[in-house]
């Protein structure tokens, strides 16, 4: 397997789609974008010339930069054009059925020798890696958001990902300016599986009224040095997805020390999921 990877297919053009294409655009490897209609294409490609443009106004890229950079980008709702792919990363919404479905059609259409990688963070890449029938050829590449200013990529090998694949994947993270880590599949890989129980037990400390939401934040950033506290994240993922990922937890391991807060329930129960719906811990 030729483990520079030139040529990378991704399947969903949405916030982590855009930015993994502009990843690579801005790193010199050339991008196909592909989703369901043009118009998810033409507001991923939007999305990727906003963000390039505020680089350049940062000083961060030249104009001849962003202009080669969007000239790496195609955009299209073809399967066919990822064919010339070495790499297709599936990056499209966190349902499985979904990326079942996506995957076991990528696995039919790609070459052969083509790697398959998938941007969940949270299902078990063994079992997205049986649909595509190249089990030894797929592996887990988690991206953070946002991901043109994120470091971090777990690179997480399913049981039949091959040494081959996980090197040739580890290398183009590492071309794309990313500090990749290596993670075994588990539930939650590494980063998600501290956080999220990180978070739940901010939950249980405000619900047993040790100290105020905002005193509680502080401790966090202060003496953690963390750049935002957990509650505040918590706003920002979503109530219920943080709620639903501890859920995952205790299903997946069967150890009550995943058990969701149930102040944490009661939010998500009112509506208040953070941000997006206005009020959460906090109120925006």
């Amino acid at each position: 397997m030729n483990s520079s990877i030139r040529t990378v297919g991704i399947v969903g053009a949405g916030t982590m789609g855009s930015g993994i294409a502009q990843a690579c655009a801005v790193a010199g490897v050339e991008a196909v974008m592909v989703d369901i209609d043009r118009q998810a294409v033409d507001r991923g490609l939007a999305a990727v010339g906003k963000s390039l443009e505020r680089l350049l106004a940062k000083g961060k890229l030249t104009e001849g930069d962003k202009a080669a950079a969007l000239a790496r980008i195609a955009g299209s709702t073809r399967y066919e054009d990822l064919g010339h792919a070495q790499l297709v990363i599936e990056a499209a919404t966190e349902n499985h059925a979904l990326k079942n479905k996506i995957l076991k059609q990528l696995g039919e259409m790609l070459a052969p020798q083509a790697i398959i990688a998938t941007n969940t963070s949270s299902i078990s890449i063994t079992q997205l890696a049986a649909v595509t029938g190249r089990a030894d050829r797929f592996v887990g590449m988690h991206f953070f958001n946002p991901v043109p200013m994120m470091a971090l990529v777990e690179i997480i090998r399913g049981l039949q990902t091959s040494d081959a694949t996980f090197a040739a994947v580890q290398a183009l993270a590492v071309q794309l300016g990313k500090s990749p880590i290596a993670v075994k599949n588990a539930p939650g890989f590494v980063v998600n599986r501290i956080l999220v129980p990180m978070i739940n037990e901010a939950f249980f400390v405000l619900a047993e009224g040790l100290a105020t939401p905002e005193d509680i934040d502080a401790g966090m950033k202060l003496g953690c040095n963390h750049p935002i506290g957990p509650l505040a994240l918590a706003d920002m993922i979503g109530l219920d997805v943080c709620l639903a990922v501890m859920e995952v937890y205790l299903h997946e391991f069967g150890d009550s020390k995943y058990r969701p807060c149930p102040l944490l329930r009661e939010y998500v129960a009112a509506g208040r999921l953070g941000r997006k719906s206005g009020r959460g811990v906090y109120s925006y």
